[in-house]
């Protein structure tokens, strides 16, 4: 079982290692925090409780501040 990720540069399929696997482990492999990221399942905007599944496209974009 896979899914692909899209996050800056990366465009890879990768497997999901566990059952249950969600956008939140996800985001914790990567070094990333949920509080700089937002994340899309599909398309669709997900909080990091979402599980990922067989197929699926996980977006991750990292979200810019500024002033």
């Amino acid at each position: 079982m896979s899914f692909i990720l899209k996050y800056k540069d990366i465009n890879e399929e990768k497997e999901i290692p566990k059952e249950d696997f969600t956008i939140q482990n996800l985001l914790d492999e990567l070094g990333l925090s949920a509080q700089t990221m937002v994340s899309k399942q599909n398309g669709e905007l997900v909080i990091e409780d979402t599980v990922i599944n067989d197929g699926d496209e996980i977006q991750l974009v990292q979200i810019i501040y500024g002033g």
